[in-house]
């Protein structure tokens, strides 16, 4: 061989090698570089301000505990909004375990508030099934979720997007959550819009004079701009290069600051509740309250609406809220469906046992030989609003269909959920929605149901309405402590009936 070729030889052999290199370093798979990055992530805790239009209204924290093989990482939630005089408070807390790489292992969460208290356990079974097991007073329900990827908690989304390499501005994401609170699973799409420099304060001092605790000393960190949607609310989050939150806020006012532990928690715990509470004694036409209408001690059915019309928060542009119309009633097809796209909306959820031999022998009792989707949704709505006692909820547990059909008493949650489940048990594709209902002047928080018919059709099994009127502004969609997500949410909103 020649000089030349010798040479030749040597740098090819020296590419290949390289881009070798290149591949194994910048094409790496996620899970590996996950893996890798995973490893400089620092045991600690942070603290967040929970604020609506400024004033603090609860707090948040996420702490990470490093362990051998696994990370373990805990996120408490606290809120409380004044209702009719009173404070009315909201917990969650979770505890999940993650691979190195992120993956999740197990997460354990409990929820506790005016919808009622639950446990959760979920388990990831061999990277295809999460297994989750409900237990509320005793009741205890079992579900699993088919997974077609990995999945990640909300408060872990930043920890993910730092670690996979994809904090670069202009840059998409999409990740499938869990939300072991809600326990309900669903995309999100994230795109890093900008980068910037943020003050955080890092320590605390107590004001002598107002007793309360201020700044003391402030770190600068880089951070980077998150825009994404929560639930039809957009929302711009920043995050560090470490994968953590530092601050998170929509367009309405509600607000998610990191600050030292004393600012975050002890000015909270010292505030002075009893006015706050007093400040919501007596709500103006027009105010939401975060009650249901039965606990409120609402009993009177809403007027019907063929229409409504809102203005949001004081914007010029208007929400316009219509009834289902009689065409849309005309389903083009009969029971049971068979609509593949319709399959979530048929199958058994957790506390919504539409298979169970009880929900299944009642719905068949109700609709006899009836095969028209509408003329079932309306028997369904009818039955179960003479069938179930109108009563605030129990305060200790979530209402299960099995549950509400033996008790026959309850509120919109009960009422909604067992008439989700005869639905589905009867072939017809159903959901649980909840948002606010207009009554008496003011909002408050309700639960009702959709069924699918030409479109989605709203129907309210707690004051008989088939289909349901304008009175009603949905929010949500699905899953168990929606109220959780709510009530942060109509806590900042303010809505005028033109």
């Amino acid at each position: 061989m020649s000089r030349r070729h010798w040479v030749m030889a040597i740098l090819l052999a020296w590419v290949l090698s390289l881009g070798w290199l290149v591949k194994r370093e910048v094409f790496r798979p996620t899970g590996a570089r996950l893996a890798a990055a995973a490893l400089a992530v620092a045991p600690g805790g942070l603290f967040y301000r929970l604020d609506v239009g400024g004033q603090q209204t609860g707090y948040s924290s996420t702490t990470i505990d490093t362990l051998s093989n696994t990370l373990r990482v805990e996120t408490v939630f606290v809120l409380d909004v004044s209702a009719l005089g009173k404070l009315h408070r909201t917990s969650a807390r979770s505890v999940a375990i993650l691979s190195r790489a992120l993956r999740l292992q197990t997460v354990d969460a409990t929820f506790d508030g005016d919808m009622g208290e639950f446990t959760t356990h979920g388990r990831v079974v061999g990277d295809t099934v999460l297994a989750i097991s409900i237990l509320s007073e005793g009741d205890s329900q079992m579900t699993r979720i088919p997974l077609e990827g990995p999945i990640t908690l909300p408060a872990l989304l930043p920890l993910r997007l730092a670690f996979g390499g994809e904090l670069q501005s202009g840059r998409s994401y999409t990740a499938r959550l869990f939300d072991p609170v809600l326990v309900t699973s669903r995309d999100v799409s994230v795109r890093v819009a900008a980068e910037s420099t943020l003050v955080v304060s890092d320590s605390a001092d107590l004001d002598s004079t107002t007793m309360t605790w201020v700044p003391e000393h402030f770190d600068t960190v880089r951070a980077f701009r998150i825009d994404h949607d929560a639930n039809g609310m957009p929302m711009s989050s920043w995050i560090d290069a470490q994968g953590r939150l530092v601050l998170a806020s929509d367009t309405v006012g509600f607000a998610m600051e990191r600050a030292a532990f004393e600012i975050v928690y002890e000015n909270f715990k010292k505030r002075d509740t009893a006015r706050v509470a007093r400040s919501s004694a007596a709500p103006r036409p027009g105010d939401i309250v975060p009650l249901t209408a039965l606990a409120a001690g609402v009993t009177a059915a809403p007027a019907a609406r063929a229409r409504m019309v809102l203005r949001v928060n004081g914007r010029d542009s208007v929400q316009i809220l219509q009834a289902g119309t009689l065409a849309s009633h005309a389903a083009p097809y009969r029971l049971p469906s068979r609509d593949t796209a319709l399959a979530r909306w048929l199958a058994p959820e957790p506390l919504i046992q539409s298979r169970d031999p009880r929900i299944g022998a009642q719905a068949r009792q109700i609709i006899g030989r009836e095969r028209s989707p509408a003329r079932v949704a309306e028997l369904l709505t009818h039955w179960v609003a003479r069938s179930v006692h109108r009563a605030p909820a129990s305060a200790v547990s979530v209402p299960s269909a099995v549950k509400v059909l033996t008790a026959r008493r309850g509120d919109c949650n009960e009422a909604t959920t067992l008439f989700v489940a005869l639905a589905r048990s009867a072939g017809l594709p159903a959901r649980t929605v909840s948002g606010l209902i207009y009554l008496n002047d003011r909002f408050y928080y309700h639960a009702w149901a959709e069924v699918y018919l030409a479109d989605w059709i709203a129907v309210d099994p707690t004051f008989d309405q088939f289909p349901a009127d304008a009175a009603r502004l949905r929010i949500a969609t699905g899953g168990l402590a929606r109220q959780a997500e709510l009530v942060p949410l109509i806590g900042r909103l303010k809505l005028e009936v033109l």
